[in-house]
């Protein structure tokens, strides 16, 4: 008796009720397992095809090895012709193959789908409506997929990637507005706050002279005069001299160290606001990491050490706004790995930490090169993961907390328009590290 199992739809709505993706392969699809003896009657498969009409050939098989395939179409094409009936409906079914048998390609079922159809479409016109045969090795069994179900998985393949491009080309569009626009509101803030920052910071030297002075001045009337009257010791005692001229140089000192971290706040601000650079420009990629830290600073200062471990690098030419918010997002994902683990385990002896590691490489592609690693002891990364966290939309954050681009975006950025590496590795519990590479 024939073995046999088939698809309980149609190929199209079996192809609709699939979940189908580039990656897909034909053990994906609705494989028809239709086995016969090869000493089976060539009547036996006449019904058999006439039961099942959507079968498209069968697999022949001789004490449990592989014989042929011969499909429908020939097996109808050769029992119509002249005399056939006569010759060969009561005969074995191999007597038949052997009139019919053609070269026959045979698949694995990790086979994908998209190169599984281009191989078939690369037949001979005679051959190119054949089905195609499958082999699952670790189960040794062979099965049949349909030419017409084989095309229309490709055609809705094709189908959902080009959406899949589409929506990826709006939300890279959509994300390249936003950070243009938050790059220009970022600018104009930046400008906004520069002048008076400035004024600030130029003139605290000069208020720390002219204090200087006035204490000389003090000091000297002092020493003149041995018998201040009365209302000069009242004022003393009122004003409380002694705390003045104590606290005067503290609050001169505090004024202007933070004069001086405004100006390198706006000095970052304005280098990550050049996201839609048009140019490359030479950096120093020091400067650009730590301007990078100090606008993310209010999420480091409390809870997460960071450590610097910088190498004596040349200046490169680069996009540098662009290459600041790669940076920014390698770096806002590792503290958010750090805090969720901290969150996760608030009872855990451990200190989150994050080290930046750069590097001179002497030989790199053609020329010289950097590296840049940031490494976090955070929780890792899964390995299933690794492999689609450069792809758009992929994300393991909440909904809200991510978009699925940050990566996707820095890939592109370092290796399409610097023609660069980013890489990863990463340990399940001991933490991950980014590599970016450049050439110089």
């Amino acid at each position: 008796m024939p073995l046999f199992s088939q698809p309980s739809a149609s190929p199209m709505a079996a192809i609709e009720t699939k979940t189908l993706a580039l990656d897909s392969t034909l053990g994906d699809l609705s494989l028809y397992q239709v086995e016969v003896a090869a000493h089976q009657l060539v009547m036996d498969v006449a019904k058999l095809f006439d039961q099942n009409p959507l079968f498209p050939g069968v697999v022949l098989k001789a004490d449990s090895e592989f014989v042929g395939m011969i499909s429908r179409r020939r097996f109808l094409e050769r029992m119509s012709r002249p005399y056939a009936l006569e010759l060969f409906l009561k005969r074995p079914v191999r007597s038949l193959y052997e009139f019919t048998q053609v070269p026959c390609d045979i698949f694995n079922e990790t086979t994908l789908i998209v190169e599984a159809a281009r191989r078939s479409l690369e037949r001979s016109p005679e051959l190119i409506y054949e089905p195609i045969l499958v082999h699952a090795e670790e189960r040794g069994t062979y099965y049949l997929v349909d030419v017409h179900q084989l095309l229309l998985a490709q055609s809705r393949i094709h189908q959902l990637t080009s959406q899949l491009l589409d929506q990826t080309s709006y939300a890279e569009r959509m994300q390249t507005e936003k950070m243009v626009s938050l790059g220009r509101m970022v600018a104009g803030v930046a400008h906004e706050i520069k002048n008076p920052v400035n004024s600030i910071n130029g003139n605290v030297e000069f208020l720390t002279d002219y204090y200087t002075n006035l204490l000389e001045l003090i000091t000297c009337f002092e020493e003149e005069v041995k018998n201040p009257s009365q209302k000069i010791k009242d004022l003393k005692d009122e004003i409380d001299l002694e705390f003045i001229l104590e606290d005067a140089p503290k609050i001169l000192k505090s004024i202007q160290l933070g004069s001086e971290r405004l100006v390198h706040i706006v000095t970052s601000l304005r280098n990550f606001s050049r996201i839609d650079d048009q140019k490359k420009q030479l950096i120093n990629v020091h400067e650009c990491v730590d301007g990078t830290l100090l606008i993310l600073e209010n999420k480091t200062k409390h809870d997460i050490i960071i450590q610097k471990d910088y190498d004596n690098l040349p200046e490169i030419a680069c996009y540098s706004g662009q290459l600041s918010q790669v940076f920014m997002n390698l770096l806002a994902n590792a503290i958010d790995a750090l805090m969720e683990k901290k969150e996760q385990n608030p009872d855990l002896d451990w200190q989150p930490e994050i080290k930046i590691v750069s590097r001179y490489l002497e030989q790199y592609k053609a020329g010289q090169g950097i590296s840049i690693k940031i490494i976090d002891n955070g929780p890792g990364i899964p390995l299933e993961n690794q492999q689609k966290i450069f792809n758009d939309f992929f994300t393991t954050k909440p909904v809200g907390k991510g978009t699925g681009l940050g990566l996707a975006i820095s890939y592109q950025v370092v290796v399409e328009k610097h023609q660069g590496e980013l890489k990863l590795v990463s340990t399940l519990g001991e933490g991950t590290a980014f590599e970016v590479l450049l050439p110089f």
